[in-house]
């Protein structure tokens, strides 16, 4: 018969030592991630309780950002998890990430294309697929919205320049900027990213709403074609 390594389940604890408790009589700041995960978690399992559940998440996928980035899929199939706690998870990271984003990028403005690419660097850089977002901006170039359209191999059979209007149309922005990446690594823009660009810019044109830039990411590195005069001319 299988023995389970020693372990404590989260009611043999302390009261102050329980995550839930800690975190009322001393603020979430003080919990660890695995701690924190634990709440959301509840109950272990067989040989381990939910603080070691949440330290084994962290350490299969190297950490909170590296559980963001996994599919819901990839989550709720560890043990231990299934559907609803994977859900939990899933939301209560995208909260965080959304706060994140809320306090980071609180109505900036872009004058360059660095600007623009310094917002989505780190998001972009090293995906294992490609992404295309899009950033609203008014008239003194401050973002009003930033969204991701398309996930997943690009082309300018796939791509649907109205939907990466849609947005701009609907709060009446003045121009926007395309960004997407390369999981290559190499940030040179290709032929089909040249061709969608200039489909973009012409119907920018059509709506009244301009283009400024086309920016690809790849590795921490971005190149704007719009420096380069690719698709814009």
């Amino acid at each position: 018969m299988k023995e389970h390594p020693t372990t404590y389940r989260i009611t043999d604890l302390a009261l102050s030592e329980r995550p839930r408790e800690r975190l009322a009589n001393y603020g979430a700041g003080v919990l660890s991630s695995a701690e924190l995960l634990a709440i959301l978690i509840r109950v272990g399992v067989p040989g381990e309780n939910a603080v070691q559940v949440g330290q084994r998440l962290l350490q299969k996928f190297d950490g909170l950002q590296g559980l963001h980035k996994a599919s819901y899929e990839e989550v709720c199939n560890e043990h231990g998890l299934g559907p609803a706690k994977a859900a939990q998870i899933k939301a209560a990271l995208e909260i965080g990430n959304r706060l994140a984003q809320d306090l980071g990028r609180e109505r900036p403005s872009i004058h360059s294309p660095s600007d623009a690419a310094n917002l989505l660097l780190h998001d972009l850089s090293g995906l294992e697929q490609e992404e295309l977002h899009v950033i609203c901006m008014d008239t003194r170039n401050r973002v009003m919205f930033m969204k991701q359209i398309y996930k997943g191999s690009l082309n300018s059979s796939q791509v649907r320049v109205g939907e990466l209007f849609k947005e701009a149309i609907r709060r009446s922005a003045a121009s926007i900027i395309i960004l997407h990446n390369h999981p290559s690594g190499d940030p040179t823009p290709s032929p089909e990213d040249i061709a969608i660009t200039r489909a973009i810019v012409q119907a920018g044109k059509l709506l009244d709403i301009e283009v400024l830039d086309h920016i690809v990411i790849a590795n921490w590195r971005f190149v704007s074609l719009k420096e380069r005069g690719l698709g814009f001319t």
